[in-house]
This record gives structure tokens, C-alpha cells and sequence, in this order.
């Protein structure tokens, strides 16, 4: 459940759902090897505030009844004008109660310090008092926490997508290691062994510089003028619980999907048999 961070953004795969893979779908993935008959469902959609999510995403997720569920969410409120953090975090609180009384492991996250410009340095003070509520929520409701904020790889430019504010595909691929870690689940993801990055020339950091703000900053200020986000057209991922396949994993699923939806498309006139859902739950997790 959650946002961009956990849709994926970043880490980008033209042949999966959105366009993008993330940490969520490698962890889904290895629990999957670890335990046969994991099903996974991903409800997350980049741009959603907390409001968002506990209205479109939790009934959705309590419905399935899951035995393990990832939240991150309040991150895109955080950057709003006018946020009031204690209303913030008491309607965070309600949420992470409702998830926790399901019995499912909860994993938590707090919120990482984006060294991306003296633009967002005002909204640090936020970032740490959320990061202080969800460490103490984490203890209060038995919760797994992701100390995200804590994580020193990070500070390597290299983990980050080109927009500077979402993770690259070597990112997730740390944040997934990370979660699994966490929830003693073998796998054999390791940190990149990168040199030390090159010190860029002033005049090349002068030409980084302007063409994030102009393809980044100047588009998002845009956005939030207008009153618009960038997942204000998009569903889901994964919005309903699919089986994830041990070989291969949930790209393989997608390819299968893809080339069923195009069966359909070229049977003009047919329709699916009423059990064209697939086969019955196996003897593995629920996983959000």
C-alpha cells in the first residue's frame, strides 16, 4: 500500500504493469521461492496523499485478508504547502491501527532526506518528525520498521532516479534486500560495488542542474498549481491478489496476461469462460 516508493517508480520495466518493476515485486518475488503459493497484490499509485490511500486502497487491502502488508504513505504531504503534521500523523496512526488489528505483519517505513535542493530544505523539519511518530508507531503496534532515514547507501547519487526524488533500479533493488533482511527471508541481492563517483566539472553540474529543474521542478510546481499529479490516470499494478510464479516471477505473469489480453482483442466477438481466473489459492502468504 502506499505511493510511488512502492509502485516502483524509478525503476523502470516496459513490460510490467506501469511501466516500472521496484522493490515491492522483488520482494513478492523471493517470498514467493522462499514459500510456493504466495499470492501478491500491489495497490500503491504514485502521487497518492494519505487521504488517497485510506480511501482507495485500504478496504481494497483488509478484503484480502493478508497475512503481510508494506505501508509507506504521508511522503507526498509532506511536500504540500499547508500540511499540518500533527492532523497528518494522527490519521497515519488511524490507518497503521487498522492494518495492525488484521493480525498480518505490518512493515512500516520512515522517510528518507533527499539531498536534492535548498528548495526542499524547509520541509526536512516535517520529515523528521514523521520519521520520529512512525519509529514510536512501529513499537506501539508490534509493527517491522524500515529505518529508511538510516540507510547510508543512499547518499550514493547513483541509488537515485534522474528526477532526484524516487529510487533507481539499483535502489529498489537495496530497498527490497533491506525489507527481506527484515523479515528473514533468504535472498542474493548484494550492494552495487560502484567506484567512488567522479567529481563533475562546474560547468557540467551547471548543465545537470537546469535540465532537472526544466524537466523536473519547473513540471511539478506545474502540477500542483494546476491541482494535478502524475498518477491521476493510472490504476494499480497488481490491484487484485495473483499468484506469483517461482521461475521467472511476475514478469513472466505480465507476459502471460499481455498475450492473453491480445487472444481476447483478436477474437472479435468472444467471451472468457466464467473460470478464466485462473487457479485456486495455493498453501502460501497473502502479500500487499
Amino acid at each position: 500500500m502506499g505511493d510511488s516508493f512502492t509502485e516502483g517508480v524509478g525503476d523502470r520495466n516496459k513490460t510490467l504493469p506501469n511501466g516500472v518493476r521496484g522493490w515491492a515485486d522483488r520482494v513478492a518475488e523471493k517470498l514467493a521461492k522462499a514459500e510456493p503459493g504466495w499470492e501478491y497484490a500491489n495497490l500503491a499509485v504514485r502521487s497518492k496523499r494519505l487521504r488517497h490511500i485510506v480511501e482507495e486502497q485500504l478496504d481494497r487491502a483488509l478484503a484480502m485478508e493478508p497475512t503481510l502488508i508494506t505501508l509507506y504513505a504521508g511522503g507526498n504531504d509532506i511536500l504540500d504547502f499547508g500540511t499540518d503534521m500533527d492532523q497528518l500523523m494522527a490519521e497515519y496512526e488511524k490507518l497503521v491501527a487498522r492494518l495492525a488489528a488484521t493480525g498480518a505483519t505490518l512493515v512500516l517505513f520512515t522517510g528518507y532526506d533527499v539531498k536534492v535542493s535548498a528548495v526542499l530544505e524547509p520541509f526536512k523539519k516535517r520529515n523528521e518528525l514523521y520519521n520520529e511518530r512512525v519509529r514510536e508507531l512501529a513499537a506501539k503496534y508490534g509493527a517491522v520498521l524500515v529505518d529508511y532515514w538510516c540507510l547510508d547507501a543512499y547518499h550514493d547519487r547513483r541509488m537515485w532516479a534522474s528526477d532526484r526524488l524516487h529510487m533507481s533500479k539499483a535502489g529498489h533493488k537495496y530497498m527490497a534486500a533491506q525489507v527481506l533482511d527484515h523479515l528473514r527471508v533468504p535472498h542474493k541481492f548484494s550492494p552495487k560495488d560502484w567506484e567512488p563517483p567522479q567529481r563533475l566539472k562546474l560547468r557540467d553540474w551547471e548543465r545537470r542542474q537546469r535540465r532537472w529543474v526544466n524537466e523536473w521542478v519547473l513540471p511539478l510546481f506545474g502540477r500542483k498549481l494546476r491541482g494535478v499529479t502524475l498518477g491521476d490516470m493510472l490504476s494499480p499494478r497488481w490491484p487484485e491478489l495473483v499468484k506469483v510464479p517461482r521461475k521467472a516471477g511476475l514478469r513472466k505473469l505480465a507476459e502471460r496476461q499481455a498475450a492473453g489480453a491480445g487472444s481476447a482483442a483478436a477474437a472479435t466477438g468472444s467471451k472468457a469462460p466464467d473460470n478464466a481466473q485462473g487457479a485456486a489459492q495455493d498453501n502460501g502468504g497473502t502479500g500487499l
